[in-house]
């Protein structure tokens, strides 16, 4: 899965999550709406009612354990308001990064454990969803972009690739639109 995408444009398409799971009836309910958009993506018309995911919903799907995160990605939890996600988390940089090195002294805040925000403009339209990273802070200091970018270059687009600060890429199961609200995500299949 893509950090990057996980933390930002998946959170667009049912990411966020904390703690433990508190509210079964939120994770049934998401796994319900789960279901709804996997089955009617097969349906010769797919019926174009929209459907809202709740920010309670989806963080509770996700503190469930329902969906797998990059290794070194805890407590993660979204909240959401028109057009733009912000995704918290906890990151162990070391285990994201296993396998990879660099010795460009610019990427060396990008090791150990830090408090990590996202802040992201998201949407979908036409089938595919589009993700600009507008800031991201490590322990509260904001990251500048340059080296953001230099970081996804050098340790995420080698194992992930399509992954970017800014992002375009195919909506699943036939989603034509998402709209980030205050606090939901509206889908609507075609």
């Amino acid at each position: 899965m893509k950090f990057l995408l996980v933390v930002v444009a998946l959170s667009l398409f049912f990411c966020a999550g904390s703690g433990a799971a508190q509210n079964k009836p939120d994770v049934s309910g998401m796994e319900r709406k789960l279901s709804h958009i996997e089955s009617n993506a097969s349906a010769a018309h797919p019926d174009s009612t929209p459907a809202v995911f709740t920010e309670d919903e989806v963080n509770a799907y996700i503190a469930a354990g329902r969906l797998d995160l990059p290794a070194g990605v805890r407590s993660l939890r979204f909240q959401s308001e028109p057009s733009v996600v912000t995704a918290a988390m906890q990151v162990d940089f070391d285990k994201l990064q296993e396998g990879r090195s660099s010795m460009n002294p610019l990427l060396s805040v990008f090791s150990g454990v830090h408090d990590v925000v996202v802040a992201a403009h998201a949407h979908g339209t036409g089938g595919f969803g589009y993700v600009q990273v507008d800031s991201v802070t490590l322990d509260g200091v904001e990251i500048p972009r340059f080296a953001l970018q230099l970081f996804v270059e050098k340790f995420l687009q080698p194992k992930y690739p399509g992954v970017g600060v800014d992002s375009k890429f195919t909506l699943p199961d036939r989603i034509d639109t998402a709209t980030v609200g205050l606090h939901t995500l509206t889908v609507v299949q075609k």
